[in-house]
């Protein structure tokens, strides 16, 4: 075991709940029952991405640099603009362990970067050309940013919640459970045109992919109350648990 705790190993044969291993040197069990503490020793698989990125993510990782670069007043493809970029997406994400290059890093190493760039974009207020977000601007990180910073998914002005699905008219929005909603942000010019020609026209039309939030994001985001989300995911638990018990 290196000074990490970890160990290299290949799985050999799974059956969904139980997994077999080949460990790369004998295991210090020594170490182990020290780490545990008295415990149950636990630990936790990581798996290995060995998908190379697309091109696509380079495309889109490449545009994002290019917008800072020139918000900056950098020329496009500059290298010290990649490489500030890469540092900070390594600072951020622990699953990025070392230097990467957009030739042939891993699709989850390029995920990462993406989101690095895009955390950037928004809480700078880097302005995008208008081809820019439109080849941006469907991803779910993107949607997930529009939301946390209330700016429109289409023309990036101030904006407000959007249900897809039908909330209903006089319904108490603190009793509904929004986790089972899709969301998108919209100004309220967007907003007012997606009811007038309707929600399908609308995605359609603007190629929208509206996303669901788990109950902490609907929380940070103000769309539920705390004690509301938590009560809604302890009954879905409670459900869940009863389908396991019954299985």
């Amino acid at each position: 075991m290196g000074t990490n705790n970890a160990v290299q190993l290949v799985m050999i044969s799974h059956d969904r709940k139980r997994v077999t291993l080949d460990l790369d040197e004998p295991l210090n069990l020594e170490l182990v029952d020290k780490l545990a503490g008295g415990a149950p020793a636990t630990g936790q698989l990581i798996f290995s991405d060995n998908r190379l990125i697309s091109p696509e993510q380079r495309a889109k990782a490449w545009i994002l640099i290019n917008e800072i670069a020139k918000w900056q007043g950098e020329g496009r493809n500059s290298p010290e603009v990649e490489e500030t970029m890469k540092q900070l997406a390594m600072a951020e994400h622990a699953e990025i362990t070392e230097r990467f290059s957009l030739s042939n890093c891993s699709v989850t190493v390029a995920r990462l970067f993406i989101e690095t760039l895009l955390t950037f974009c928004f809480e700078n207020d880097v302005p995008f050309a208008t081809k820019v977000w439109d080849a941006i601007s469907y991803s779910y990180f993107a949607q997930k940013k529009c939301l946390e910073h209330r700016e429109c998914v289409i023309c990036r002005r101030r904006a407000q919640y959007a249900h897809v699905e039908t909330v209903g008219m006089g319904m108490n929005r603190k009793k509904i459970d929004h986790s089972k909603h899709r969301f998108m942000a919209l100004c309220a010019v967007h907003h007012s045109e997606q009811h007038t020609i309707g929600i399908n026209t609308f995605i359609s039309k603007y190629h929208i992919k509206p996303i669901s939030l788990n109950y902490d994001e609907l929380v940070k985001l103000g769309i539920m109350q705390r004690g509301n989300a938590y009560w809604f995911k302890e009954q879905q638990a409670e459900v869940m648990q009863h389908e396991t018990d019954g299985n």
